[in-house]
C-alpha cells in the first residue's frame, strides 16, 4: 500500500477428499454462522488438514520484499511438509498488481482459495458489501482468533455485512503483521541540544522549539506524495480528540464532525509547525524516500511516521536512530495511527474454504510469529515477547504492542471513504503549504465523510 515504503530487506511475509462434494464458498458440513454473513459455523468446520484429502490451495498474497518474502515462503514449506496431501499453488505479486487482479478475479468464477485484501472501505468494504468475501466468524470461533487477536487489531478487519459500519461486526480476514506510527529521533541529537525524550505532547511541543532555538530543524516531513503528512497528522490529533471519534472518523461510521473545535486544534497545530519552518523550508517539494533518508544523513532532530521505516534507516545510523510511540492522547491513554499487514480472507467463492482457514491459522500461529520475527518483520502478536534484544526495532515492537493491547491502534485515516486518501492527503498539503487556514480543510474533510457516512 501507498502507506508501507519496503525497501531492501525491510519487513514491513488430484481429488478434493473430503471437501470434494462442497459447493464453492460451503464448508463441508453446510451450515451458517449466526451473522448469516455466508461462512460456516464453528460446529461444522473441518480444522484438521491431514483429514482433508488432496487438496491444490491456490493462495494470491503480496509478501514480495526481503523479510515478507522470506518468511511466508518458509511457512509455506513448513506447511507443506507437515500436510503433504495439501500443494500450496502461490501466486505473489505488487500490492498495486493484486489490487488490480482481486476486483477482476473476485467477480469471476476462477477465484483463489486465500487471499490478501487491503482492508480500507474501497477494496475490503466493497467486496463485503458485493458479497464476494467469506464471513470467517465461524473460523474464529473454531480456531479461537478472538482469544488470540487484540480487539483493536481483529476491528482493522471488521466490517457489517452490508459493508456499512467499518470496525464491528463479522470478521473478513486474519493479519499476520503489525505497523506503528511513532516518532524517530537521534538520540546524540537530543543530547546536543540538552533534551530528553518527551513523555508528554507539551514536552514535544517545547522539544520543537528547543531545536529550533538551538538552529537544528526540528522535524522532517517528505509530503510531495501528499499521504505522508497523514502518518505525521494521526498522532498529533490524538493529542486534541478523543481516541473513540477518531476511530469513528477514521472508519468511516456516522457520528462524528471534523469540523468540531478540537479537530481545528489539531489542523491549527499542523500548520503552525509547518509555517513556523518546523518541516524544513519546502516539505510539499520533498519526496516521502527521499526525506528519511536525509534524516539518516543528519537532517533534522525527529521524524513521525511507521515503523516499516526503521530497518532501512538503522542501517545508516546504527543505535543512534530511537524509536518511541508518541505521548498519551488527550483521554490519558496512547493512541497513534497504526494497523496491520493486509489481512488474509477466503473468497465467497472459495473451493477449498476449510483448507484455506487452516493455512490462515497456520501462517499466523505462535510458531509463525517467531519465525516472522527471525526474519526480520514485525509479528502482529506477541510483538514485545518476540522483539530484537536492542535496537530501534526493539523500540518499535514495544511500541506496538502497548499501543495495540493498553492503548487505541488508530485507524489510517484513509481508510473512512473510497476517495478519503485522496480529499485528506490534499487537504493537508494545502494546510502544511499555508493555500487553505484549518477551518477550511476541516469542511473539506466533513464534506467527503459526511457524504459518505450520509449515503450509508
Amino acid at each position: 500500500m501507498r502507506r508501507r515504503t519496503f525497501l531492501g530487506s525491510s519487513a514491513a511475509a488430484g481429488g478434493l477428499g473430503l471437501l470434494a462434494a462442497c459447493a464453492p464458498g460451503s464448508d463441508s458440513g453446510g451450515g451458517t454462522n449466526s451473522d448469516g454473513g455466508g461462512g460456516p459455523a464453528a460446529s461444522d468446520v473441518e480444522t484438521d488438514p491431514a483429514a482433508m484429502g488432496e487438496i491444490t490451495l491456490k493462495v494470491w498474497d503480496q509478501e514480495v520484499r526481503g523479510a515478507q518474502n522470506d518468511a511466508i515462503t518458509a511457512l509455506i514449506d513448513a506447511f507443506q511438509s507437515e500436510y503433504p496431501n495439501i500443494t500450496v499453488d502461490r501466486v505473489s505479486q505488487s500490492f498495486d498488481d493484486l489490487q488490480q487482479q482481486t476486483g477482476l478475479a473476485l467477480s469471476g468464477n476462477d477465484v483463489p482459495d486465500v487471499l490478501q485484501v487491503n482492508n480500507a472501505r474501497g477494496d475490503m468494504g466493497e467486496f463485503v458489501k458485493a458479497g464476494q468475501l467469506m464471513d470467517l466468524s465461524g473460523y474464529a470461533e473454531a480456531y479461537g482468533w478472538e482469544d488470540r487477536f487484540p480487539s483493536s487489531v481483529l476491528s482493522k478487519a471488521r466490517y457489517s455485512s452490508d459493508g456499512v459500519t467499518f470496525g464491528e461486526g463479522s470478521l473478513w480476514g486474519l493479519p499476520q503483521t503489525g505497523e506503528v506510527c511513532g516518532i524517530y529521533y537521534s538520540a546524540a541529537k537530543l543530547e546536543a541540544i540538552g533534551a530528553e525524550p518527551p513523555a508528554t505532547w507539551d514536552e514535544l511541543f517545547a522539544l520543537v522549539q528547543t531545536a529550533q532555538d538551538a538552529g537544528e530543524q526540528p522535524l522532517v516531513l517528505g509530503n510531495l506524495e501528499q499521504w505522508p503528512a497523514l502518518h505525521v497528522f494521526g498522532p498529533l490529533q490524538a493529542h486534541f480528540v478523543p481516541a473513540e471519534e477518531i476511530v469513528t472518523l477514521a472508519m468511516g461510521n456516522a457520528g462524528a464532525e471534523w469540523t468540531s473545535d478540537p479537530n481545528v486544534q489539531a489542523l491549527t497545530q499542523l500548520a503552525d509547525w509547518a509555517s513556523s519552518g518546523a518541516f524544513g523550508d519546502s516539505p510539499n517539494g520533498l519526496a516521502y524516500d527521499t526525506a528519511w533518508a536525509e534524516f539518516t544523513e543528519g537532517t533534522g532532530v525527529m521524524l513521525i511516521g511507521g515503523s516499516w521505516l526503521a530497518p532501512d534507516m538503522e542501517a545508516v545510523m546504527g543505535e543512534d536512530l530511537r524509536f518511541m510511540a508518541p505521548p498519551a492522547g488527550v483521554d490519558g491513554t496512547v493512541a497513534t495511527t497504526g494497523g496491520t499487514g493486509l489481512p488474509f480472507g477466503i473468497p465467497a467463492q472459495a473451493a477449498n474454504p476449510d483448507a484455506a482457514a487452516a493455512y490462515i491459522e497456520y501462517i499466523t500461529s505462535d510458531t509463525a510469529m517467531e519465525l516472522i520475527a527471525e526474519k526480520g518483520g514485525m509479528p502482529v502478536l506477541r510483538t514485545a515477547e518476540l522483539a530484537p534484544a536492542s535496537g530501534v526495532n526493539k523500540d518499535a515492537y514495544e511500541a506496538f504492542d502497548a499501543v495495540s493491547n493498553d492503548g487505541v491502534l488508530l485507524p489510517y485515516l484513509d481508510y473512512a471513504t473510497p476517495s478519503f486518501a485522496d480529499t485528506a492527503g490534499a487537504a493537508l498539503q494545502e494546510v502544511i503549504g499555508g493555500q487553505s487556514d484549518p477551518s477550511a480543510a476541516a469542511e473539506a474533510l466533513q464534506a467527503d465523510y459526511g457524504e459518505f457516512t450520509a449515503e450509508g
